[in-house]
């Protein structure tokens, strides 16, 4: 478990940066005016039902766990293969994101039979949010 060492050699400032970077681009990409109203359409929801939505820290307390999960094990995973710029950072999160996130969002929306639409939006957010953070890594580390 050599890989585990890393943990303590992470730099928290980068991943404090990098869950508040998620953050922010999952608050903007799902706006009404961005995203949100063509996700809303393809999920079969309205602003209303996200409104009156019961669940409070119950919905956002698993996502942000998440978000602060992938962030540390980027850094842990950053460190560990000795990615030290922006550019490493964020290439090595996109491959990331892309064949573990996309490839999670294809197979259960696929399987789910929901929209394609579900799909291309879930993905991007993840894609994008992954990279920047694997960014933010890099250039830290």
């Amino acid at each position: 478990m050599d890989w585990l060492s890393y943990f303590f050699q992470v730099n928290w400032l980068a991943v404090l940066l990098a869950f508040a970077a998620s953050m922010a681009i999952g608050f903007v990409w799902y706006l009404p005016a961005v995203l949100g109203r063509r996700w809303m359409e393809a999920v079969g929801k309205t602003e209303e039902d996200l409104r009156n939505t019961d669940g409070g820290a119950g919905i956002w307390v698993p996502m942000m766990a998440a978000a602060a999960l992938t962030a540390i094990l980027l850094a842990v995973l950053i460190s560990k293969l000795g990615l030290d710029n922006a550019l490493a950072g964020g290439s090595f999160a996109f491959v990331l994101a892309v064949v573990f996130r996309v490839g999670g969002h294809v197979i259960h929306n696929g399987f789910a039979g929901r929209p394609a639409a579900v799909t291309l939006i879930d993905s991007g957010h993840d894609v994008l949010a992954v990279t920047a953070a694997g960014v933010i890594i890099g250039a830290m580390s």
